[in-house]
């Protein structure tokens, strides 16, 4: 890598008068000057009103009559299952699209893709508790539409 040389440094020699150099530095800021803390008479900051916070149960279900705002957030814990199952599928398709390529064209999906399914199973087991994993068909579903495609491998 190449460096550029430096140049020596130059002496720049202004003739002012003593009076000049006075009137000058009278202009140029002073530390004091650039900085300073705000006036002891400024007023205080204005409080901001009190919220109370909601319980855990008041943000959990909607008021009667209405949908929640974000459907993300339901209760339901077949439906996050379901969702879980197909975000954790999704992740395999996104971080190898190559290898899934390759296991459906060759009819090796499930052997291609063993360890991941097994990493992807043990996290969503964790998440959503053994019983709901193995007496619910979310996480095979996520396998046959999303894996493989629609097809019925898993």
């Amino acid at each position: 890598m190449a460096t550029a040389a430096a140049s020596p440094p130059v002496m720049v020699s202004s003739a002012v008068s003593a009076d000049e150099s006075a009137e000058a530095s009278a202009h140029e800021p002073t530390a004091a000057s650039v900085w300073s803390p705000e006036p002891s008479h400024a007023s205080a900051p204005t409080p901001v009103a009190s919220v109370t916070p909601m319980s855990a149960s008041a943000m959990a279900t909607p008021a009667a009559g209405k949908r929640p705002i974000n459907p993300f957030l339901r209760a339901d814990p077949a439906e996050r299952a379901r969702r879980l199952a197909r975000a954790l599928v999704s992740d395999l398709v996104a971080y190898h699209p190559q290898r899934r390529e390759e296991g459906l064209r060759d009819g090796t999906l499930r052997q291609l893709f063993r360890g991941e399914i097994k990493k992807s199973y043990e996290e969503y087991v964790e998440q959503v508790g053994r019983d709901v994993a193995e007496h619910s068909p979310y996480f095979q579903e996520a396998l046959n539409e999303i894996l493989a495609g629609g097809r019925r491998l898993f």
